[in-house]
């Protein structure tokens, strides 16, 4: 079964991954950070997850998804303060219910020390 491979944007400097990768009916979505369309990232929580939600957003469209056709969701988070403010945004950004299988994790650290945010996930793209 061939793998496909979606890089990031030209604009977007990434580490050496693609942004996702498709065998057969499932989509891996990389780890997604906060970053906006320019490669800056904000300082807020809430801005870091809105330019996240975008990303995905648009790694799925790429691949022809929805956020509807999310089965598997990882969230990573650096501060444990900042679960409940997720969680509203989490709703907002991939409802209405049902929503996907989620992991919230609180780890020690991000690669850049800014980032507050990080969200991967797998899709289901048989229809």
């Amino acid at each position: 079964m061939p793998i496909q491979h979606f890089a990031p944007p030209p604009h977007v400097k990434a580490p050496p991954l693609s942004f996702a990768t498709r065998v057969g009916d499932l989509l891996f979505v990389s780890g997604i950070p906060g970053f906006d369309g320019n490669g800056a990232l904000p300082d807020g929580f809430e801005a870091q997850f809105a330019n996240v939600a975008i990303n995905i957003k648009r790694v799925l469209a790429e691949a022809g998804a929805t956020v509807r056709d999310l089965v598997k969701v990882n969230v990573l988070l650096t501060r444990a303060s900042d679960v409940a403010a997720m969680n509203a945004l989490y709703a907002g950004a991939f409802g209405p219910p049902p929503y996907p299988a989620r992991t919230t994790c609180v780890v020690h650290a991000l690669p850049d020390p800014r980032m507050l945010i990080e969200i991967e996930a797998v899709a289901s793209l048989s229809k």
